[in-house]
């Protein structure tokens, strides 16, 4: 196992980025159309095509996703994948004609430092296409993708992804997350991580939590604007699931923000998590089985985010905090 979402069968992932702007896009694409659900808990968020999650709906399965940077101006990105995904025949078939569902979210970064003077039209288009053709099993963590420009209350954000078989289960589930939260993902402003009891094998340093609790580990973080910060994340599973069960396993899901992010779903904050199946593995109980892997979802995601802020570098010269690596090394 990488220890990467694309540990579920049938996912991959693809990065883009510009230097110049200091922004990125990340596209997950599917093998074959997947079941999908979501669930907004941010304050602030900006979606695209979320509603027709939403278990009522009609369409039940999804081409892809994308997440990426830029803000309001990001969701330009989704046309991109949506334009890489036609090319290849994909799409929810309407008479002879198929059209590529592509929900996405978007994070805001458009106050560090680089340049956002593109003109009529932004990057993003081309940052969703280009991230969608990059697209494979095996992708970078840290500084790319929609990670790119990313930050935290004290230090870079990042894009970061776990894995883990579901206890009890013959299940897989996966994260993906790109981290730009009003909060810390570190306790106070020490180097040890808020999900350090959740780690595996040191994929985040192996630092443990720390013991006693710091003087300042509760600290009210930076001040910042309304609506400038972020976390967007995506878990999957090979499970069997409706859209209402997928529905809840991001709700489940969202507890993984709350473990790894002091503090998160505030009013600065748009957080939103999307969870999708790829439908390989029948549940054996409906209720007990859904709970295991809603549970084992909320835990790969509290890693996965540690992971990104753990894997991210620095970008000089921007308005930036330091990564975690600037301060505590590798």
């Amino acid at each position: 196992m990488r220890n990467r979402i694309t540990d579920i069968a049938g996912i991959r992932v693809g990065h883009a980025h510009d230097a110049r702007v200091a922004s990125g896009t990340t596209a997950i694409l599917f093998d074959a159309a997947v079941v999908a659900g979501v669930d907004v808990r941010g304050g602030g968020p900006g979606t695209r095509e979320t509603d027709l999650l939403d278990p009522e709906r009609t369409v039940e399965r999804i081409d892809g996703l994308v997440l990426s940077g830029g803000s309001t101006f990001g969701l330009d990105a989704g046309a991109g994948v949506v334009a890489r995904l036609a090319e290849s025949g994909r799409g929810f078939s309407i008479g002879d004609v198929r059209v590529p569902i592509v929900p996405g979210a978007i994070l805001f970064d458009l106050l560090n430092g680089g340049d956002k003077n593109w003109g009529r039209f932004s990057p993003y288009r081309d940052l969703g296409y280009a991230a969608a053709a990059a697209a494979s099993e095996d992708f970078g963590l840290g500084t790319v993708g929609a990670g790119y420009g990313a930050r935290t209350a004290n230090l870079k954000g990042g894009l970061g992804s776990a894995s883990s078989l579901v206890d009890g289960t013959p299940v897989r589930v996966g994260a993906l997350v790109a981290v730009n939260a009003f909060g810390r993902v570190t306790v106070g402003e020490g180097r040890r991580f808020w999900a350090a009891p959740f780690e595996r094998e040191g994929e985040f340093g192996g630092l443990g939590f720390p013991d006693p609790m710091p003087a300042d580990a509760f600290t009210w973080p930076r001040e910042a604007p309304p609506g400038t910060s972020t976390t967007l994340a995506l878990v999957a599973t090979d499970a069997i699931l409706t859209k209402a069960q997928c529905r809840r396993l991001a709700v489940m899901a969202q507890d993984g923000l709350a473990r790894a992010i002091h503090p998160v779903h505030t009013p600065l904050d748009g957080d939103v998590v999307f969870a999708v199946s790829t439908g390989a593995v029948p549940l054996g109980d409906p209720v007990t089985d859904l709970a295991r892997i809603g549970a084992a979802a909320a835990d790969t995601l509290a890693r996965a985010v540690a992971i990104g802020i753990h894997a991210a570098t620095g970008l000089p010269g921007l308005a930036m905090p330091p990564a975690w690596r600037d301060l505590w090394g590798g």
